[in-house]
């Protein structure tokens, strides 16, 4: 392990964490505060959610030797902003553990991962193109507001991947920092260390919450999260076996409700980040940048708010550019596999296209539909 540990891996992980956290952090904030938590009961939960992203995500790439990166339900997360009036927080918390065993049950059952095989290479390629496309152009949409960051660190990017590409996103990331501080747009002043301390909250179980909570996130988190998780391994070359991950990000939520962990699952996104040559040129040392992650997530926990202050510190216009240009070749390679396949380039299309635009119905994201748009198509184009 020690021998394919490298800068890049590390600093792969660094950029997953800072993309997965800036991205969606202030949703779960609004979530616990939908909750009515205290400010010690939202460091809890960043604690309890940094500690099981980091555990999984250590835990699992080292088991199988590959990139699997674990993240918190965003869509559940929103999902709690607007569907918890009415629920108390232990009740939230009961909720939390049954969607959790749910997901246990997918995994030790085999049913999820058995579905997941029926989805043709193509139209998951483009689903996975499709997620990632707006994150891609955000590194550009970038130049409008902060011309001479944005482009300085384009232009970095473009002159590294010629001469050093395995280090590019490296000398991104130190380009935007560079240029971001000379211009006064880190916001160091009001960072301070402070460990986040756990809080147990007593579960109480009720059929309104089950019903309300437990079932939607449940759904949610399968498939707008799992799925384009699963999706990101196949479209990269790697097939470790998902079941017992399933489970394994099931039981840690299991574990972890009481203290406000509310839905943990295979990230899709940021995982793509870990998965791409700008981590390790060798495919087989890639899963060291997953662990890198878990590390820096478990400092997220551990530090709580001091780490969220840190991140919130950097423009997002850095954040943007950074993950766009560190997702152009995930992009790329899922669209070269989605238009490989002649007889499902059609499916695949339709995919991408229903996928990238962003639609969100009873509650479920667009990677969802984008599968069953695609999987639709393919169905009436060629029956057999």
């Amino acid at each position: 392990m020690l021998r394919d540990i490298s800068v890049s891996a590390v600093v792969a992980g660094f950029v997953t964490v800072l993309v997965g956290f800036t991205s969606s952090a202030v949703i779960v904030f609004q979530a616990a505060q939908a909750l009515h938590a205290t400010s010690a009961e939202i460091a809890s939960w960043m604690w309890a959610l940094g500690l099981a992203m980091g555990l999984t995500c250590i835990g699992l790439s080292l088991r199988y030797r590959v990139p699997v990166v674990t993240a918190w339900s965003t869509p559940g997360a929103a999902l709690l902003v607007t569907g918890v009036a009415g629920v108390t927080m232990p009740e939230a918390i009961g909720a939390f553990i049954v969607s959790g065993l749910l997901i246990v049950l997918m995994g030790v059952t085999g049913w999820f991962e058995r579905a997941m095989q029926r989805i043709p290479l193509g139209i998951a390629s483009a689903m996975l193109a499709g997620v990632l496309l707006r994150f891609g152009m955000g590194a550009f949409t970038a130049l409008q507001t902060q011309l001479v960051l944005a482009g300085s660190m384009i232009a970095t990017y473009l002159i590294l991947r010629r001469f050093l590409p395995r280090y590019a996103i490296v000398g991104v990331l130190l380009c935007g920092l560079l240029i971001a501080g000379t211009q006064g747009l880190l916001h160091l002043e009001g960072i301070r260390f402070e460990l986040a301390m756990p809080i147990w909250t007593t579960p109480v179980f009720t059929l309104s919450s089950i019903a309300s909570v437990a079932l939607p996130l449940f759904m949610v988190t399968m498939a707008s999260q799992n799925v384009p998780g699963v999706t990101v391994l196949r479209a990269n070359g790697y097939t470790p076996p998902i079941s017992p991950i399933i489970a394994t990000t099931g039981l840690t939520t299991v574990l972890l409700a009481p203290f406000g962990a509310f839905a943990i699952n295979l990230a899709a996104i940021t995982a793509a980040i870990c998965m791409g040559k700008d981590a390790h040129e060798d495919a087989s040392k890639r899963y060291m940048a997953a662990v890198a992650a878990g590390v820096f997530y478990v400092l997220i926990g551990l530090f709580g708010a001091t780490v969220a202050a840190l991140f919130a510190a950097f423009p997002r216009e850095l954040v943007l550019v950074v993950a766009g240009l560190a997702l152009v070749n995930i992009i790329g390679n899922g669209l070269a596999l989605a238009m490989r396949d002649e007889h499902q380039r059609e499916a695949a299309i339709m995919t991408f296209l229903v996928t990238a635009s962003g639609l969100t119905l009873f509650g479920i994201g667009s990677a969802f539909w984008g599968l069953i748009a695609g999987a639709v198509t393919a169905v009436v184009m060629h029956k057999k």
